[in-house]
């Protein structure tokens, strides 16, 4: 299948929870009158229900409904205008997903728990290494039992190298190495995976301080960008994680998992709405393929199913 293809099937579960009921409205509206005259009330609060129900957010939601409200209709259906916004949303964020200037490309991956971060390092190695670069992993998480070999598996099926040291060793000390190891090879990028932490948790965030200064040493400007790996279906607690991570990581860009899991995939519009961050990359399934890079054009078509 293609990337929107698969995109498709990956949110296959948040389009059942909307696309019906949305299809249903759409319908409705399109047959009234074709005169110019504000969207009724029953309309607009159906609307705001499905996107809440498919984790859109609040503050997101009452944008879309807003501008639906504030639009007589010209011609353009209800779909078009709520289409159209939500593209807004994510376009008013959207990055290049590989940005250049930096060489090696320093890259440091941050998240709590049971994202799937980890795997989210392998799976990045893998597609930037079919897009013709030349990726290199660091095995940072050196407290987590089992992360390093976990993460040396994943090298291995993507072929790439790794560097690693012993459990407990220092996470700052084995991305020197890597960052030099890196250089010497001419890797390019470097992705860090790092232990799972809380924005709470002082002795944590105190080590990701430390990794990013001695990375900073090892390469001008590093990290050049600082990915949080996020779990679709928590939904809004994800939105919340984010927030609290934003301010103490200096996060430049997510990572949305899990979203074959889920009927919330709604939650990237609230990510990119309320924080203000570009989604970089959507997992879709278990597979070493299934991270793809995001597209706003793609993932609304495929959130609504492209019926129109």
């Amino acid at each position: 299948m293609g990337l929107f293809d698969r995109l498709r099937d990956g949110l296959s579960r948040t389009t059942q929870q909307i696309v019906s009921r949305f299809e249903e409205l759409v319908q409705r509206v399109d047959a009234e009158p074709e005169a110019a005259q504000p969207v009724d009330i029953d309309t607009l609060e159906t609307l705001e229900q499905i996107l809440i129900s498919a984790d859109v957010g609040v503050a997101a939601t009452e944008q879309i409904v807003n501008t639906v409200r504030a639009r007589a209709r010209h011609g353009e259906s209800l779909r078009e205008v709520v289409t159209k916004e939500i593209l807004d949303i994510f376009r008013a964020v959207e990055q290049p997903a590989t940005p250049n200037g930096h060489h090696p490309h320093i890259v440091l991956i941050v998240g709590v728990n049971g994202t799937g971060k980890t795997t989210t390092v392998g799976k990045l190695a893998n597609l930037l290494k079919a897009s013709g670069q030349r990726p290199m992993v660091c095995a940072a998480d050196t407290f987590r039992a089992a992360a390093v070999e976990q993460l040396d598996i994943w090298a291995t099926r993507a072929g790439v190298d790794i560097v690693r040291a012993k459990d407990g060793a220092d996470p700052a000390a084995v991305v020197f190495d890597a960052i030099q190891s890196g250089k010497a090879k001419g890797c390019d990028p470097i992705l860090i995976d790092t232990a799972g932490r809380l924005h709470n948790r002082v002795n944590l965030m105190n080590e990701l301080d430390k990794i990013r200064r001695v990375a900073a040493r090892a390469a001008a400007g590093a990290p050049h960008e600082v990915l949080l790996v996020l779990d679709a279906t928590v939904g809004q607690n994800g939105v919340q994680q984010a927030r609290e991570f934003t301010g103490v990581a200096g996060v430049t860009g997510i990572v949305l998992t899990k979203l074959d899991g889920t009927a919330k995939g709604g939650v990237a519009v609230a990510i990119a709405h309320d924080l203000k961050l570009p989604i970089k990359y959507v997992g879709i399934g278990e597979g070493i393929d299934d991270l793809i890079p995001f597209s706003a054009k793609d993932y609304v078509d495929a959130l609504f199913q492209k019926t129109w």
